[in-house]
């Protein structure tokens, strides 16, 4: 079990418990910084943080569908999920 937590800009805050084997898609600012917990001896440790952008799945969608998601910034590179072959 870990716990993820997503912080991002204008007070964008989401924890959620993640237990093995789940799967966990969110929506989140694209500026937003993910860090993954776990629980050991002596308590709660940092086990990795990231950029959202780094777990981008999905192309954003446009402001008007999404208030979370922001425009991407210009010259920033595709994920190489997202680009067609």
């Amino acid at each position: 079990m870990v716990i993820l937590r997503c912080c991002g800009p204008n007070a964008f805050y989401l924890e959620r418990v993640v237990f093995p084997f789940e799967l966990l898609s969110f929506q989140c600012p694209l500026q937003s910084e993910i860090e993954i917990w776990t629980h050991g001896l002596g308590g709660a440790e940092l086990v990795e943080t990231l950029p959202a952008g780094e777990l981008l799945v999905e192309a954003p969608l446009p402001l008007a569908a999404s208030p979370l998601i922001e425009p991407q910034l210009e010259g920033a590179e595709l994920s190489p999920w997202l680009q067609a072959s």
